[in-house]
């Protein structure tokens, strides 16, 4: 066991970040992680800190507020809406203005060649834009 360690208990006793249990406690580590973050050039310590808290806020909201994922049709009506596009923007990528409206619509599901455009396109991983059910999926 290394020396840091060596006391784990005793540290968390003495109030060491521990596992986060409760929105308070969140609360709590993201005002100490938000406080960490705006120093101007914090120490080895302090980055070592920012870390540990940082993945301890994730975990906790990763369990307890998941973010549900987007599907296709939704991600890039909000790509179109945050890039000012408009459907014709988009015949690159579909082929047709028709062809985006049949997809944007829920009547189409995107071909792979489609996928890889928009990834390109937007620069974002295919996976974005393929319907989570369908990952993995055998046809």
């Amino acid at each position: 066991m290394s020396k840091v360690l060596a006391n784990a208990a005793e540290m968390i006793a003495h109030g060491a970040p521990h596992v986060i249990h409760n929105d308070a406690e969140l609360e709590a580590y993201t005002d100490a992680l938000f406080q960490l973050t705006a120093l101007e050039g914090p120490s080895r310590s302090e980055l070592d800190a920012i870390e540990l808290l940082t993945l301890l806020v994730e975990c906790y909201e990763q369990e307890h507020y998941p973010i549900p994922a987007a599907d296709p049709a939704s991600v890039v009506r909000f790509l179109i809406e945050q890039q000012n596009l408009t459907q014709r923007d988009l015949v690159p990528q579909f082929g047709s203005e028709s062809a985006v409206s049949m997809f944007l619509g829920g009547h189409r599901n995107l071909t792979v060649e489609q996928v890889r455009k928009l990834s390109a396109r937007f620069k974002l991983p295919a996976d974005v834009f393929i319907p989570k059910r369908a990952k993995g999926a055998r046809a």
